[in-house]
C-alpha cells in the first residue's frame, strides 16, 4: 500500500513538472467536442484551440464525438488518462443532463475537473423556415394554439439547452409545440432550412449567416436587450411574451478528474490569454458570447451552481427524466 502511495505521488510530481516544462505538450492534445461539427460549440472550440495551440507551440486537435446530448463525448474524457492530453470543450448541456437523464454513466462534479469557463452567451435567436406564417413570437403563440396544425421545432437533442429554452418559452406562453430532436445544432438548423420543422431557438453564431442571406427568418432574440449584430430583430419580450428572456448558456473546458493541478493551471492560463486576443474575441463577440477564462476554482463553483439552477428549471417546467 505504501509503495502504491509513493508511486502515485511520483506520477503527480512528474505531471506537474511536465506542465511547467516548456516542452509541454510533447504530443497533440485531444479536445473532445461532444456535439456535431458546425454548431456554435464547434466554432468556439476550434477558434480557441487554434490560438492555444499557437501559444503552446503544440497542436490541439478538436475531436467531434456527438451523441446523447453530449454524454458520449463526455464519457470519453472521463475515462481518459488524467495527463492533460484529453480535454473537453462542452456547453450548458453538461449542467442540464443530471436533471433530464435517469442515470448518467459518470458523476459530473466528481469525475471531471473544471479548467475554465470559456464564455457566456447573451441569448438565443428564434429562427423559422421562410414559408412559416409567423412573423413574430405573438404569431407563433397564436399558431401553436391550433392543435389541428401543430407547430414543430427542432433542437440539438433531448435535454439540450436549445430544448430547454424552447420548453421554457412554451410553458410561459401556455402553448405546446412538437419537439423534433437532432444530434447537434447543425442538423437541427438544417431541418429548419429544409422546412422539416417550423422553427428553432438557436445560439446566434450558427444562424447569423443564414439570417443575413435570407435562408431563415429571425423572429426574435431571447436576451434582455437586442443583439447588436442583428439590431432590427426584437427581443421575445418585445415580440409577444413580455418579461421572457433567457441567456444562451456557456462553454466550458474540463479535464479528467485527478489531472494534476499544475496542468489544470497551465491550461487555464493559456485559455485565458487566448481569450484576450482580438481575433479570438471577435469570433466570440460576433457570435453573441462574452469571453471569460476564469480560474478553475471559480469554474467549479459556477458549474455546481448551474447544475442546481437547471435542476430547478427542469422541475418547474415539468420535464421528465428519460
Amino acid at each position: 500500500m505504501r509503495n502504491m502511495i509513493v508511486f502515485a505521488l511520483l506520477l503527480t510530481a512528474l505531471a506537474a513538472r511536465a506542465a511547467d516544462n516548456p516542452t509541454y505538450p510533447n504530443r497533440p492534445i485531444r479536445l473532445v467536442n461532444p456535439f456535431a461539427p458546425g454548431g456554435t460549440v464547434d466554432i468556439n472550440a476550434r477558434t480557441l484551440a487554434a490560438e492555444v495551440s499557437r501559444q503552446l507551440g503544440g497542436n490541439i486537435v478538436v475531436d467531434n464525438r456527438d451523441g446523447a446530448n453530449g454524454i458520449v463525448g463526455t464519457q470519453i474524457v472521463v475515462n481518459a488518462p488524467p495527463d492533460g492530453y484529453t480535454l473537453l470543450h462542452t456547453s450548458t448541456s453538461i449542467a442540464i443532463n443530471p436533471s433530464v437523464q435517469r442515470k448518467l454513466p459518470y458523476d459530473t462534479l466528481k469525475d471531471l475537473a473544471p479548467i475554465t469557463f470559456v464564455a457566456l452567451g447573451g441569448g438565443y435567436v428564434v429562427v423559422s423556415y421562410p414559408g412559416f406564417a409567423a412573423r413574430s413570437m405573438k404569431d407563433v403563440i397564436e399558431l401553436a394554439k391550433n392543435t389541428a396544425r401543430p407547430v414543430a421545432y427542432s433542437t440539438a437533442g433531448i435535454g439540450n439547452s436549445t430544448h430547454l429554452v424552447t420548453e421554457m418559452f412554451s410553458s410561459a406562453a401556455g402553448i405546446s409545440m412538437t419537439h423534433v430532436p437532432y444530434k447537434g445544432v447543425a442538423p437541427a438548423l438544417n431541418a429548419v432550412l429544409a422546412g422539416e420543422v417550423q422553427l428553432m431557438f438557436i445560439p446566434p453564431t450558427s444562424a447569423v449567416q443564414h439570417i443575413q442571406s435570407g435562408r431563415v427568418r429571425a423572429l426574435a432574440y431571447t436576451g434582455k436587450t437586442r443583439w447588436s449584430v442583428l439590431p432590427d430583430v426584437p427581443t421575445v419580450s418585445e415580440s409577444g411574451l413580455p418579461g421572457f428572456n433567457k441567456d444562451a448558456g456557456w462553454n466550458l473546458w474540463l479535464a479528467p478528474a485527478k489531472t494534476p493541478p499544475a496542468i489544470i493551471a497551465r491550461l487555464q492560463q493559456e485559455a485565458h490569454k487566448a481569450l484576450q486576443m482580438p481575433q479570438v474575441r471577435e469570433v466570440f463577440v460576433k457570435g453573441g458570447y462574452d469571453p471569460l477564462g476564469n480560474t478553475p476554482e471559480e469554474a467549479r463553483a459556477f458549474l455546481a451552481a448551474e447544475i442546481r439552477l437547471y435542476g430547478d428549471i427542469v422541475r418547474k417546467i415539468g420535464l421528465k427524466p428519460e
